[in-house]
């Protein structure tokens, strides 16, 4: 009976995936269609009553629509106000005069600065901003999701300041600084990978890394090396903030000294005549994303902690043992990233009618997302409620034995596909890998970091992350074409991920 139920427990999942790929959907269509699924499998197969079914989809809903949709929309309009001011055209002529070289600036925007706002913000943001700066900067709306997707898995477990990783730690009583370690010692041959899969992305094959394997080379080196320092002596809240700025750094510095490749310049309109002001005005509302998140983070915590009193507990789900969701009303990377793009604009002189107006259009943009985004937590909810996951998990557990480690890091991908959260793939699995560890006598913080080096993999793949991406792009309706895309690299990592985890775990 157990594989029959592992195998209902996935039909939510692979129904998201029939219907993306065989059927091809649209994302918001095809997300709606699990929510009913599970649903239903719930109420008759799990034997949850109307009330718990209806109660766990609505606490999912909310918990997407607060914080999840806040800091999307927040992402979005601060980009789209800051392409109407004309602010992107200066960041544009400011990363053009760094380097005309296509695979450069691709390796800039999508993995480092990419990585840095997954450090400080996380929720999208990190796909969202980037992949728009691409595209205005020329290159293909689909090509701009891709390697966005593809940047933002491996900084997922310390995104947010650490979040995943920090409540990882504290769910199951293990140490920060250890965990946050460990992750990275596992992440390592994955973050030197992206920047080396992203250039051949942008080249067109292994043949795009010819003249710049060694700024490629070292784009990763300098985001893991002070990343690992970071984590290992101080924690997970700014291991990926400290990587990515050392990263952004020492990329931009090697690539203005390399002569662009005439085969992968980009074509450069109407140089913009640049001083210090005018590029200050076009990066304020970024530079108030970065001060704000930073002073209310809780690596600041006298503002931190009065801050969080401006929060709302409730508890939605009506069955047994229910969580409790806060709601944080100040203290929430939308909020102020909202206000960084209200003083953004205000500086790049940004009118009442553009705010209006780009705020309206910013909504309609992010209608299909919107949709998306609540199905898709409703629907992980009601798994989650209804013992779906915890069926699925302790089947796997049960048939892998000893062989167990291999299969980790798919549990880990399973929790970010489903819910778009490194946060809640380890909170739904991390229990799952600490009681498989003790099972198998093997090192806890390996099998538990495990966990977090499968959500480097479920991210990318995520429908979440998709629709954040193309709603970034304006690329609604292209779901299943973006999720060929990024299927197989997901895959490769998820394929490497397994024989890593189980050849470390007799090391550890």
């Amino acid at each position: 009976m157990s594989f029959v139920f592992f195998l209902l427990g996935l039909m939510p999942i692979l129904w998201l995936i029939f219907a993306l790929i065989v059927l091809k959907w649209p994302t918001p269509r095809a997300a709606f269609g699990s929510l009913l699924l599970s649903i239903l499998l719930g109420m008759f197969i799990w034997k949850l009553n109307t009330i718990e079914a209806l109660s766990a989809t609505l606490e999912g809903c909310l918990m997407a629509l607060w914080p999840i949709v806040l800091v999307i929309v927040a992402a979005i309009f601060t980009y789209n106000l800051t392409v109407r001011t004309g602010g992107m055209e200066t960041i544009k002529a400011m990363m053009t005069s760094v380097t005309s070289d296509k695979r450069l600036l691709v390796l800039i925007l999508a993995w480092c600065f990419g990585g840095f706002m997954e450090g400080m913000a996380g929720f999208g943001t990190a796909i969202a901003i980037p992949a728009g700066m691409l595209v205005a900067l020329g290159f293909e709306p689909l090509f701009a999701c891709l390697v966005c997707l593809i940047a933002n898995g491996v900084p997922t477990p310390f995104g947010s300041i650490g979040i995943p990783t920090v409540t990882l730690a504290n769910l199951l009583g293990l140490e920060n600084t250890v965990l946050s370690s460990i992750t990275t010692l596992q992440l390592a041959p994955f973050i030197l990978l992206c920047p080396i899969l992203i250039v051949m992305v942008t080249g067109g094959g292994i043949k795009g890394l010819k003249g710049v394997t060694g700024i490629t080379l070292a784009s990763g080196i300098s985001f893991v090396i002070p990343q690992f320092i970071v984590g290992k002596f101080v924690g997970a809240e700014l291991a990926v903030v400290v990587g990515s700025v050392c990263s952004l750094l020492v990329t931009i510095l090697l690539s203005m000294k390399k002569k662009p490749d005439p085969a992968y310049q980009i074509e450069i309109t109407g140089k913009q005549k640049l001083d210090f002001n005018t590029c200050l005005k076009a990066w304020s509302p970024f530079i108030c994303i970065f001060v704000f998140l930073l002073l209310t983070s809780k690596l600041v915590a006298p503002i931190n902690t009065f801050l969080a009193q401006f929060a709302s507990q409730i508890v939605v789900y009506q069955g047994a043992n229910p969580g409790t969701i806060t709601f944080s009303w100040i203290n929430t990377p939308g909020v102020w990233i909202f206000i960084s793009a209200l003083i953004g604009g205000l500086i790049q002189k940004a009118s009442f009618q553009d705010f209006k107006e780009v705020f309206i259009a910013t909504l309609k943009q992010l209608k299909p997302t919107v949709i998306t985004m609540m199905s898709v937590l409703g629907c992980a909810k009601v798994m989650g409620y209804s013992g779906m996951i915890a069926s699925i998990a302790s089947f796997v557990v049960a048939i892998t034995g000893p062989f167990y480690p291999i299969v980790a890091p798919w549990i880990g991908a399973l929790g970010a596909f489903v819910t778009g959260s490194g946060t809640s793939s380890g909170v739904f699995f991390g229990a799952v890998q600490n009681s498989a560890a003790q099972s198998l006598g093997s090192n806890p913080y390996w099998m538990v970091a495990l966990n977090s080096l499968g959500v480097a993999a479920g991210k990318m793949l995520s429908p979440q992350s998709i629709a954040i991406a193309l709603s970034a792009v304006g690329g609604q309706g292209q779901d299943s074409k973006l999720l060929t895309k990024i299927l197989p690299y997901g895959g490769l990592f998820l394929v490497l991920m397994s024989i890593l985890a189980y050849f470390g775990n007799m090391l550890f």
